[in-house]
């Protein structure tokens, strides 16, 4: 068993993957490297809402920026990130082929 604390963590972790908008941008960050700006014409949403969730992504260090003149570019902090989304696309997957629905 891991500590109270260790699941604490992992569930503030989980947290921040039930907001639609933050799963969007970490698969599109997936892709490719982008600006709050690609990212926000991308998902349909204003420049305030990607800003405000990245901030939530990288203050969890699910995101990193580097900055090119006035410009930050957003990317996957590392591959364990792409593998939780992964995962999570996966189990969906498998779950279309079970009797019952995620809403049930």
């Amino acid at each position: 068993m891991q500590s109270k604390e260790e699941y604490i963590e992992l569930a503030s972790l989980f947290k921040l993957f039930g907001d639609g908008t933050r799963v969007q941008i970490l698969h599109a960050l997936e892709q490719s490297e982008m600006c709050v700006c690609d990212l926000a014409v991308l998902l349909g949403v204003t420049k305030s809402a990607v800003s405000h969730q990245l901030k939530a992504l990288r203050l969890a260090k699910l995101v990193k920026y580097r900055k090119e003149a006035q410009i930050a570019y957003y990317s996957l902090a590392d591959e364990h990130v792409k593998e939780i989304i992964d995962k999570g696309f996966e189990h969906l997957k498998r779950l279309k082929f079970l009797p019952f629905k995620l809403s049930d």
